[in-house]
């Protein structure tokens, strides 16, 4: 059956290596859903944060085939009740709809969102949480002019407390061996 999985995925930061790993589930049939990039806890490790729905058996499979690449640490995956996770979206919307009904300032504090920007022609407009929670303030936005939307992928913090840090830890001792 499938379901949603969120992969951490912990590299060097090189030319390719994302590349490589996409190709992965690509070979697989197996659409991302999200994924984002940043700088991890430990200095010079990157982390990809990489959301896909599918089976746990081919998630087991695609994290050693991803384990696999030479540039690749370590490679863990999570339900989503082992993690805490939120995306972050920005809506562009003319300004003159803000002082002009007080539907959208109403809309903009039901949903806890919050203005980046004011400019005279454009506001920008902040909204963190679950996709869903974005989805729904883009749907009731969407009828007053939203002149441009984007949309993060998911970022997530694991639940259990071993995790790439004391892997890396582990790692780095025994090298010194």
């Amino acid at each position: 059956m499938k379901e949603q999985f969120t992969l951490s995925i912990y590299t060097e930061n090189l030319i390719g290596i994302l590349h490589r790993v996409t190709t992965i589930f690509t070979r697989r049939h197996i659409n991302i859903e999200s994924i984002t990039a940043s700088e991890s806890e430990v200095k010079d490790i990157h982390r990809y944060t990489i959301v896909v729905s599918s089976t746990e058996d081919k998630i087991k499979k695609i994290v050693k085939q991803i384990e696999k690449q030479v540039d690749v640490f370590k490679a863990f995956y999570h339900k989503n009740d082992g993690i805490v996770y939120q995306e972050m979206a920005l809506y562009k919307m003319p300004t003159k709809l803000l002082s002009q009904t007080k539907e959208v300032e109403y809309i903009v504090r039901k949903h806890h969102a919050r203005l980046l920007a004011v400019e005279p022609d454009f506001t920008i407009i902040e909204k963190t949480g679950f996709k869903e929670e974005t989805q729904e303030l883009f749907e009731q936005l969407k009828p007053h002019g939203i002149l441009e939307f984007v949309r993060s992928g998911r970022i997530s913090i694991s639940k259990p407390m071993k995790e790439f840090q004391e892997y890396f830890t582990e790692v780095e001792e025994a090298s010194r061996m």
